[in-house]
């Protein structure tokens, strides 16, 4: 029995251990680091690499600190780099041997106090309905700006000089919209993608926690946890009423378009474009009401309104075909967007990210639209 029990053990930690035999590895100790303690993490590598290079960069791959020498073992990365607990930015901490980069890095992303919409009340120029628009952000602990000036009254009465305002009506817009973000540490994790199964094809998805990470752990979290099994892309809009590809969404677990996690998720002020390939967080009116529903750019034209409106948190790197081969099915309702066959997502995986290496990051990018797909087809469901 017990042979038998450690087998099962041995199997099931084999099935979830992304870490490769013949590569070094860095892990952290804990996921979330306080500010102003040891940043602790455990550097793996097989017995011939000896000493390794341990890389601080941004997500663009460039450097923040000078590469160090580092054993396998515990190492303090405070220790390592004394300014860490002065960025602001999600870094990468990565392992390099003979100028080659080695396993998946490890990513630090700042806790950093929430970027607040600030909303408005629009007409929708086609439909004629009023919906909410995001004109702004501004950090939860910052005073809210000034309402906007009251057009009714009589402009003569405020003769003051445009842009000054008087000690009682707070602070300026700007100055809201600026001010310094409270940190609470660093959340470490280890790098990486997602695997779209579905039954035309694969899609990998790079996530951009630097652009979105809040978004990037619930995704990371429901995929990790099988949220995404067996699930319809509900709604496909392969063309908007100008004629431009738009997007393919899925995530509901009901496939009503109505379903989620039972939670709602805070927007976040991602600057990430939408553009073909980029997958961003499905929501109702209200900025906060994302959760698990997700949709997939198709191109830039038809989704560059979307920018700053919805929360981008990562892109395709592969599996383009794919994307299109969704947003090509036969449609039920030209109106909803409802596929009369709906093509399902088997399930939604992590796999290991390629190591980022110094002046470059990835290795591979996101995904571009052929052009043999640019051109518009008069196939416009609304």
């Amino acid at each position: 029995m017990n042979i038998l029990l450690a087998c099962i053990i041995s199997a099931s930690t084999l099935a979830n251990d992304f870490r490769p035999l013949d590569q070094a590895f860095v892990e952290p100790h804990a996921e979330f680091n306080g500010p102003d303690r040891p940043l602790l993490v455990e550097i793996t590598s097989p017995r011939t690499f000896g000493s390794m290079g341990l890389a601080l960069m941004d997500a663009q791959g460039q450097l923040l600190a000078r590469v160090v020498q580092v054993d396998a073992g515990e190492v303090n990365l405070i220790a390592l780099f004394p300014n860490l607990w002065n960025q602001r930015q999600t870094c990468y901490v990565q392992l390099i041997k003979r100028d080659e980069a080695q396993g998946s890095a490890m990513v630090l992303v700042p806790m950093l106090s929430r970027m607040v919409p600030i909303t408005e009340q629009e007409r929708h120029p086609t439909y004629g309905t009023m919906h909410t628009k995001i004109v702004g952000w501004r950090d939860e602990f910052a005073p809210p700006p000034p309402p906007p000036p009251d057009t009714t009254q009589d402009a003569t009465r405020d003769s003051r000089p445009a842009g000054e305002t008087s000690e009682d009506e707070g602070v300026s817009q700007a100055d809201a919209i600026n001010h310094e973000r409270f940190f609470s540490g660093f959340r470490a994790y280890v790098d990486r993608d997602v695997m779209v199964h579905t039954t035309l094809g694969d899609i990998r998805l790079a996530m951009s926690p630097e652009h979105a990470p809040n978004t990037v752990k619930n995704f990371l979290d429901l995929c990790d946890g099988g949220f995404y099994r067996d699930m319809i892309f509900h709604r496909i809009v392969p063309l908007t009423s100008a004629g431009d590809p738009f997007v393919i969404q899925a995530g509901d677990p009901t496939g009503s378009g109505e379903g989620g996690p039972g939670y709602w998720l805070p927007i976040e002020s991602s600057t990430l474009p939408h553009d073909f390939g980029v997958i961003s967080m499905a929501r109702d009116d209200n900025p906060d009401t994302g959760g698990s529903q997700f949709f997939i750019c198709l191109s830039r034209e038809g989704t560059a309104r979307l920018d700053q409106q919805y929360c981008s948190f990562g892109y395709a790197v592969s599996g383009a075909d794919t994307i299109l081969a969704i947003a090509n099915v036969e449609l039920a309702d030209l109106s909803t967007g409802r596929p009369l066959n709906p093509p399902i997502i088997q399930s939604a995986t992590l796999v290991p990210a390629p190591p980022y290496s110094p002046g470059t990051g990835r290795p591979d990018q996101r995904v571009v639209r052929p052009l043999s797909q640019t051109t518009r087809t008069g196939r416009i469901p609304r």
